[in-house]
């Protein structure tokens, strides 16, 4: 049994909530090492708007409506919002499943006045999860240029390092939806640790890990499986059985601990923001790593490579065994 930490690390929660996101959601509030102390919503897969919808019904039907959620940016910093991946999160984001509406609001602050409030409350500790388009944490960077000293850490979901993109052959959709967000994100002066599609696709749920949730006795796993549906559904063209790789969860594991990276460098990292066929990519220097992986001397950029254990199995007994505190 994980005996409950005498103090928790603080995280705030940057979403664009859809499936992979409400099973990242999940796995947060069922971690006793950490405190979710705020929820950002960004276009994405949904919009901004609908992100924060999902975000708070999850929270209600996991008896955490105490967490504070602020709608962030709908439009990225160049162009506009393009209407989100309907064909894979469905039409809500969650795989078009009514969820019970929570009845909840959103916070009056903006995601990004939400993160640098957040950064002054528990500077030096915050540790910053991104699973949507960066959007939100480059308007933070620009609203207030001390942001970067005062945070702890940066997780982002996003990229590709030695793999192909999953939007274009180069761009994964979190990078390809905002590439200039995503460059000033990794280019501020702070620990970015990139979790990319080199690893997040190789860790895949299966239709058991599903029917584990399916069958459980709280509504937030019933929920989370019958939302996993439709995702399971899109999937079956990249893995060839109903299944889905598990993007966010990864990313929230790698936060909490649950997961641990074994091959992590510290490298150059640029992200592509030009109008040609590199736009998005993820541009890591793995140069002379053949003998080993090692961190370039000044680099504050970590792509993770590898982690020690698959997350499913963590990920489903982890969620099995949420119950809100009382």
């Amino acid at each position: 049994m994980t005996s409950t930490p005498t103090t928790r690390i603080p995280v705030y929660l940057d979403c664009d909530t859809g499936i992979d996101d409400a099973l990242a959601l999940a796995y947060l509030l069922a971690s006793p090492e950490i405190d979710l102390v705020g929820i950002g919503s960004v276009s994405g897969n949904v919009s901004a708007a609908q992100g924060a919808v999902n975000t708070l019904d999850l929270l209600a039907l996991a008896g955490r409506p105490d967490v504070p959620v602020a709608v962030g940016a709908h439009h990225p910093v160049a162009g506009e919002f393009d209407g989100g991946v309907p064909h894979i999160h469905g039409r809500n984001g969650v795989g078009n499943v009514d969820l019970p509406p929570s009845g909840l609001e959103p916070v009056a602050e903006s995601a990004a006045e939400l993160l640098i409030r957040l950064s002054h409350q528990h500077e030096g500790e915050l540790r910053v999860l991104a699973i949507g388009p960066f959007t939100n944490l480059a308007e933070a960077l620009r609203i207030d240029a001390g942001l970067a000293g005062r945070v702890h850490g940066v997780t982002v979901m996003g990229g590709a390092a030695l793999t192909p993109g999953n939007v274009t052959p180069v761009a994964e959709a979190n990078v390809w939806n905002d590439p200039e967000a995503a460059a000033e994100v990794v280019g501020a002066d702070w620990d970015v640790t990139l979790v990319p599609l080199d690893v997040t696709e190789e860790n895949v749920f299966e239709e058991s890990d599903r029917e584990a949730l399916l069958a459980a006795e709280t509504p937030l796993a019933r929920a989370l499986g019958e939302i996993l549906d439709v995702y399971f559904d899109f999937y079956v063209v990249v893995y060839g059985r109903r299944s889905c790789a598990l993007h966010d969860p990864l990313s929230a594991a790698l936060v909490v601990g649950g997961i641990t990276a074994t091959k992590a460098p510290a490298v150059p990292i640029v992200v592509d923001t030009t109008q040609g066929p590199g736009r998005g990519q993820t541009i890591c220097d793995l140069r002379g790593q053949r003998m080993g992986t090692h961190d370039r001397v000044g680099r504050r950029t970590r792509v993770v490579l590898d982690t020690d254990r698959p997350l499913a199995e963590h990920l489903v007994e982890r969620i099995l065994a949420y119950r809100p505190a009382v």
